[in-house]
């Protein structure tokens, strides 16, 4: 009975022993596998998410909220005014023009009184437009406004008479035009008043841009009237 279990132990002690390496080869399969399979994927290229989005190109707000340069306005905007140079000082217009659109600036008239004093004793000329060539009454008034605060007027006295609002004589203001008929009825002579009876206008051939007094007994006799340009009506 003990031989039995003697000699059947045995057996299965061999069987044991000649299964082991087999189960050992087919143990050590997979290992081999997952080698195969790392050396694979080390092959692949590794997606990282956050490194990606680092290199990835992001605008910059602050190049975003910075305004245009010139080189970046768009095409036919107008970066600057142009100037040609002309005598007439087209960009000086354009510049006070732009000041008054929409309203008129409250140094208006104090503005206006300045430029028509710096073109004293300039000579009269009959037909004159510009300091270059000389200025009549119209001419000279004419030039002041639009290039002292942007302001187009009438090319004659008569004309400009007619544009104004009528004004009283003790209501007027600095940059008030005040207009005379020196020749029958007809308005026929405008200056730009001051202060105090003053005026300053380009007289007559032979003379100069000055100031008179309405008080003088020739430009008192001949004084038909103040009208206020509708430009500087409520100023």
């Amino acid at each position: 009975m003990h031989l039995k279990r003697l000699t059947a132990l045995a057996l299965a002690t061999c069987c044991i022993a000649s299964v082991t390496p087999a189960i050992a080869d087919t143990v050590s399969a997979p290992q081999a596998l997952d080698q195969s399979a790392t050396l694979l994927l080390t092959d692949l290229p590794v997606f990282a998410p956050a490194t990606a989005l680092a290199q990835s190109t992001v605008p910059d707000f602050a190049s975003l909220a910075a305004p245009k340069t010139a080189e970046s306005a768009p095409a036919g905007d107008d970066v600057a005014l142009s100037d040609d140079g002309d005598d007439d000082g087209d960009s000086l217009v354009a510049a006070a023009t732009a000041r008054l659109a929409g309203h008129v600036d409250g140094h208006a008239r104090e503005a206006l009184l300045a430029f028509a004093m710096k073109l004293r004793d300039i000579r009269y000329h009959r037909g004159g437009r510009k300091p270059s060539t000389g200025f009549d009454c119209s001419g000279f008034v004419r030039y002041v406004f639009q290039h002292s605060i942007g302001l187009d007027l009438p090319t004659n006295s008569a004309s400009q008479f007619l544009a104004g609002l009528k004004i009283k004589r003790s209501e007027m203001k600095t940059g008030d035009l005040v207009f005379f008929r020196t020749r029958g009825k007809a308005i026929s002579h405008v200056g730009i008043y001051i202060d105090n009876g003053q005026f300053i206008h380009s007289p007559s051939a032979g003379k100069t841009v000055r100031v008179d007094s309405l008080n003088e007994a020739y430009w008192s006799k001949h004084f038909a009237g103040a009208k206020r340009p509708e430009g500087i009506a409520k100023i």
